[in-house]
């Protein structure tokens, strides 16, 4: 028997998509956003953000081995112009300037850490010296 024999009876697919549409035009899309929001917090609870960083690649090594690398580089032009048509030519300089100053500060702090780190190793006792300030008992 095929899922058409019965007069009137519809598919498993044909029934959640019905049912879909109810939903969808009695609750609106913001219902779908909420409940996946609260599917994605509860999945990334459970199983940690390692899960979705691997599906992710997998899911990237999927649409490369399907698509092609050359994909990627049409999907990135595409986003970029889209970018460059919303937000200005302009968009581009003012986030490489941003960019370009927080990497200067995390240098600044890094050179700063480090020698900080030094200036504390260098005034750190020894194993074996003498603490300074004071002077060694002469030997008689």
């Amino acid at each position: 028997m095929t899922d058409k024999d019965n007069k009137g009876s519809m598919t498993v697919a044909e029934a959640g998509r019905k049912g879909g549409e109810t939903v969808r035009n009695e609750r609106g899309r913001e219902f779908y956003e909420t409940i996946g929001r609260k599917g994605g917090a509860t999945v990334k609870a459970e199983r940690g953000r390692a899960f979705y960083e691997e599906i992710g690649r997998k899911g990237g090594e999927t649409v490369k081995a399907e698509r092609g690398a050359k994909f990627y580089e049409e999907i990135g032009k595409k986003g970029g112009d889209r970018v460059k048509a919303t937000r200005g030519p302009n968009f581009y300089e003012e986030i490489g300037r941003k960019g370009g100053q927080k990497v200067k500060k995390l240098i600044e702090e890094g050179k700063r850490a480090a020698r900080d780190a030094a200036a504390a190793a260098a005034a750190a006792p020894v194993a074996g010296t003498p603490p300074t300030g004071g002077h060694e008992p002469s030997k008689p």
